[in-house]
């Protein structure tokens, strides 16, 4: 039925919205209802849309209730919302998105909501430019960001925070990790060409290809033979700049998914050991996937990497890579809900973390060893202010510059790739040698 998508994305909103759990966390297995591709494309579509222009669309439906909705009918609520996003930023038929919208109601077992959803869309489509222009007036509306995360920005980022902003509202590019264990870059793009999908290398990453329209990875060639797995070209900087040599021991903390982990092994195959370690056995379940899709090997382990006496054997690492719990404010594209689900408090307590995780694994490094220091955030508080306030009790740890160009600001403690500058994901990356 028409509906069903709809029916999905309301359910899904619901639990983000009301419940504050994570879209990944919800969203697949209320997918997994819907039979179609084309219905579940446009389930997903609705929910990442209404996610990521919430505060706007919230600032239009306001205006357009007479009252709020009981606790009971909030996915009614979330059905408007839905609804709205068809109509201001999916190229619908509007009677189309209208009639299907209310149809919903009915198939959530609402059918007293049709007359209200019904009035509600159409009175938008008669004064769409007003009500627009109204919740546009206030800036978080407009800009689809809380108020708390804009200040932030603007203080990191005097003149680059609209762009961020900007960045935040668009959808992600596909990217490609090539395994180069199995196939070249090259090969793989004459592959996608082979097979009608037009795609790019990368400009930083040297196995990287960025697909000009997303598709789902059953359509990718080889994936499921382990030849690419998708990362982002920021996050595939890390292999490089860890620059892992033949017979060095790694430590990889936080792996799981696993990405990092697996490019690393990709790319330096002649490793004395990879550590994988996570606080999730779940987690690294995921990671053993992909290791077992690409070819790999490591060894798994679940421990808090902010208490390595419970987990390590006592044997130095010659690198780390601590890629630290963070905010996550440089992947909000990739998961708009991180502006619902965020609150200021949280970034304090995320570098209080980091910051812990930073003095365990330290002692864990051979002298002359690297750990390199990652977060997909664009704060200082989580970047730059955390390997400054680390080394400054730390008198054996030294920064090294980053030689690479796609880092949009650096210093001694380290650079931010700004969300989307280049077409990457947000990041921060510090190289510590350990004299």
């Amino acid at each position: 039925m028409a509906d069903y998508p709809r029916v999905v994305a309301a359910r899904v909103l619901v639990q983000v919205l009301e419940q504050r759990k994570s879209l990944s966390e919800v969203l697949a297995p209320q997918l997994a209802h819907l039979s179609m591709p084309r219905e579940r494309s446009l389930a997903q579509e609705i929910c990442y849309g209404v996610l990521r222009w919430h505060l706007r669309l919230e600032a239009v439906l306001a205006r357009l209730l007479r009252a709020p909705f009981k606790e009971r009918d909030r996915d009614i609520h979330c059905l408007l919302l839905a609804g709205l996003y068809q109509l201001i930023y999916l190229r619908l038929p509007a009677h189309a998105a209208v009639d299907a919208t209310v149809d919903a109601a009915a198939a959530l077992g609402k059918g007293w909501a049709k007359s209200v959803v019904n009035a509600v869309l159409r009175h938008y489509l008669r004064d769409s430019e007003r009500l627009l222009a109204q919740a546009d007036a206030d800036e978080c509306a407009r800009l689809a960001h809380p108020a708390w995360l804009l200040e932030l920005l603007k203080q990191a980022w005097p003149s680059e925070w609209q762009a961020i902003v900007a960045a935040n509202n668009e959808r992600a590019p596909m990217c490609l990790r090539v395994n180069l264990r199995r196939t070249t870059r090259a090969e793989y793009l004459a592959r996608l060409q082979a097979s009608g999908i037009a795609a790019h290398a990368t400009l930083y990453s040297p196995q990287g290809v960025t697909l000009e329209q997303p598709t789902g990875v059953e359509g990718l060639p080889g994936f499921a033979a382990g030849e690419v797995s998708v990362q982002d070209e920021g996050a595939q900087l890390a292999a490089g700049l860890l620059a892992a040599q033949p017979g060095e021991r790694v430590l990889d903390a936080c792996s799981a998914p696993g990405g990092k982990a697996c490019h690393i092994l990709e790319t330096g195959p002649a490793l004395l050991e990879l550590v994988a370690l996570d606080n999730s056995a779940a987690r690294l379940a995921r990671v053993q996937e992909n290791l077992d899709r690409l070819g790999l090997a490591a060894t798994l382990l679940e421990g808090d990497a902010g208490a390595p006496q419970t987990w390590w054997d006592g044997r130095p690492f010659d690198r780390i890579l601590l890629d630290a719990p963070c905010s996550g404010t440089g992947v909000i594209r990739r998961h708009p809900d991180i502006k619902w689900l965020r609150r200021a408090t949280d970034i304090a307590a995320a570098a209080q973390t980091q910051q812990r995780l930073l003095r365990a694994l330290w002692p864990l490094l051979k002298p002359g060893g690297v750990l390199l220091y990652a977060v997909c955030s664009v704060l200082p508080e989580e970047g730059g202010h955390q390997v400054r306030d680390f080394m400054a009790g730390q008198p054996d740890a030294r920064a090294e510059p980053l030689a690479l160009p796609a880092i949009s600001s650096g210093g001694a403690e380290g650079g931010t790739i700004l969300t989307g500058s280049h077409g990457m994901d947000g990041f921060y990356y510090a190289r510590l040698r350990k004299l």
